[in-house]
């Protein structure tokens, strides 16, 4: 098979990532995936290299700021590098030390800056009601912050509403009887 980016040289390199359900492959020579900033002495890992993050060093953007690419979690003093080669963080602190990488990377896997996760079927309604309130009390807290009364009255009102809304997980359980 040759190299789709030279189409001279034997690919030696094959890449397959799968996006909205669609498989993307891609064959590379040695030289070509040198070239495109794969480095082939270092372990990475597909997001590395999903993410164009295969060759650090030498790049100029790690000459200009060195710091970034030292960068170490202050708590277990996880390094970037371990960080990458791992695939793991140490700590809950790596969170804050790595954010960077895993705002970047949550980006590239979920299209989005947030993971959402999955809600259980049985407590799908009672979860969202929930995740609801919560966001209207936190909206309530910055209104009363901005003094702002007559909109903290609103949404205390549409919260009562919600909570009379909430379906009741204590009837009609499995276990009644």
């Amino acid at each position: 098979m040759k190299c789709e980016c030279c189409q001279k040289a034997e690919a030696t390199i094959h890449l397959t990532q799968v996006l909205d359900g669609e498989v993307k492959k891609l064959n590379l020579c040695q030289t070509c995936a040198q070239e495109n900033g794969i480095d082939l002495n270092s372990p990475i890992s597909i997001t590395d290299v999903l993410l164009g993050l295969g060759n650090q060093q030498g790049t100029e953007q790690s000459k200009e700021s060195p710091a970034e690419f030292d960068l170490s979690c202050g708590r277990c003093q996880m390094t970037r590098a371990e960080f990458k080669k791992r695939a793991r963080l140490g700590c809950p602190d790596c969170y804050q030390a790595f954010m960077g990488e895993l705002s970047a990377l949550t980006q590239a896997m979920h299209h989005s800056r947030q993971h959402v996760g999955k809600i259980p079927a049985r407590q799908g309604n009672e979860a969202r009601f929930s995740a609801q309130i919560a966001a209207l009390q936190k909206d309530i807290e910055t209104a009363i912050a901005k003094e702002e009364y007559e909109t903290a009255a609103a949404l205390r009102d549409k919260i009562r509403t919600l909570k009379e809304q909430v379906p009741s997980s204590e009837s009609g359980g499995p276990n009644d009887a």
